[in-house]
């Protein structure tokens, strides 16, 4: 039995895309609403969760259908097309910064984009940018998401049949990282920004959760106040978000955190996915699964436009990424007035919002028409189509 599609994963991504892109305009007000101002975890733990979900939900239903081969084939498929659009969409960054650096005079865009080392070294730049060890600022998700969806195929038969051994295997990897601190070399001796052996955890763990989906999830049906795990998760969500709130005050946060708590939990490090930040999304989606279930509230318009965004997540995500720079530039070239930051990051939401209409409306009318619909036409009708 097919599953039915859950229209809370497409909210979900298209509401971290949009995080994702506010999160990358510097000194963008919008950003204080942004998941990473309430917690240790942010957009990014969401987007690599729900990419793993995506995945196994949908190739493990060809793996099914039409064996494991079949499926590995179109996996490696979509890994090349990301590929592809990773490299054309690193030309038009480059370009742009570097045009864009021309008219700024507040800030040096090239090398707050970490393109120095491309004006230093071109030719290796290129070479590492082929070879997915060049990465500027505001590109590393997609390089991550192209090494785990290429690596998909090794553990998807084990996935679909023995999630919870996957589940396990993943988490003895993510433990060896952060004890062996191992990493994937990048440009210029440095490493990955997004650790791929570490991130790999959220990836299995989104995966595992479809195919638990898949099976039918077994669901705790009494009332949450009556569910011990749901009330302890919940009280460490608001206490992370707490002391996260404190951030923003580094007297108030020394003076409210305990030396050996400070020692035991930073540096909260996104690099290698740090323990801190793990638990508190895995929190997060715990209790945001069990608070908020589907319903009227997805068929509100508003509701139906983030899910559009979701269901093109690949191109949405690139335009956010081009986007991103074009408004910093803007706002520089108003001397970053407050007006000009808010208005720049409503733009851009816009603008990919209108990107996903009209990839959905494309989608429609590539639709095979129902049978019968010519002949219920008029023939000069049938003629001129």
């Amino acid at each position: 039995m097919t599953p039915r599609r859950d229209h809370r994963i497409d909210f979900y991504r298209g509401l971290a895309l949009i995080f994702i892109f506010w999160d990358h305009i510097p000194q963008n007000p919008w950003a204080n609403l942004t998941l990473r101002n309430f917690g240790f975890s942010d957009a990014a733990e969401v987007f690599v969760f729900l990419a793993g979900y995506a995945a196994v939900m949908a190739y493990g239903r060809i793996a099914r259908r039409d064996g494991w081969l079949i499926a590995s084939v179109h996996i490696l498929r979509r890994a090349w097309v990301l590929y592809v659009v990773h490299i054309f969409l690193l030309v038009l960054l480059m370009g742009m910064v570097f045009v864009a650096n021309n008219y700024v005079e507040t800030r040096d865009m090239v090398q707050s984009m970490n393109l120095g080392y491309f004006i230093g070294n071109p030719q290796q730049a290129l070479v590492d940018e082929l070879l997915l060890r060049f990465k500027p600022n505001l590109m590393d998700p997609l390089p991550l998401y192209i090494v785990l969806l290429a690596a998909l195929p090794l553990i998807l038969p084990a996935l679909l049949r023995r999630p919870g051994r996957v589940v396990l295997g993943s988490l003895a990897l993510y433990a060896l990282v952060q004890w062996q601190g191992w990493n994937i070399p990048a440009h210029d001796n440095g490493l990955w920004y997004f650790n791929p052996l570490a991130w790999q955890v959220l990836f299995v763990f989104g995966g595992a959760m479809a195919v638990r989906r898949e099976y039918g999830a077994v669901t705790d049906d009494r009332p949450l106040l009556e569910q011990p795990l749901f009330l302890l998760l919940a009280a460490f969500l608001v206490l992370s978000a707490l002391l996260a709130l404190t951030w923003k005050w580094p007297a108030l946060h020394a003076a409210l955190m305990p030396g050996w708590i400070a020692e035991l939990l930073y540096p909260v490090s996104k690099t290698n996915l740090a323990p801190a930040r793990l638990l508190h999304f895995l929190a997060l989606a715990y209790c945001t699964a069990s608070l908020i279930r589907e319903g009227a509230w997805l068929q509100h318009w508003l509701s139906r436009q983030v899910a559009a965004m979701g269901r093109h997540s690949l191109e949405i995500f690139c335009l956010g990424v081009l986007l991103a720079p074009l408004a910093d530039m803007v706002n520089a070239l108003n001397d970053d007035r407050f007006a000009s930051q808010l208005l720049t990051a409503l733009v851009g939401v816009g603008l990919m919002l209108a990107l996903s209409n009209w990839l959905e409306l494309s989608k429609r009318l590539r639709q095979p028409r129902p049978a019968g619909v010519d002949q219920a036409l008029p023939e000069s009708f049938r003629r001129a189509a």
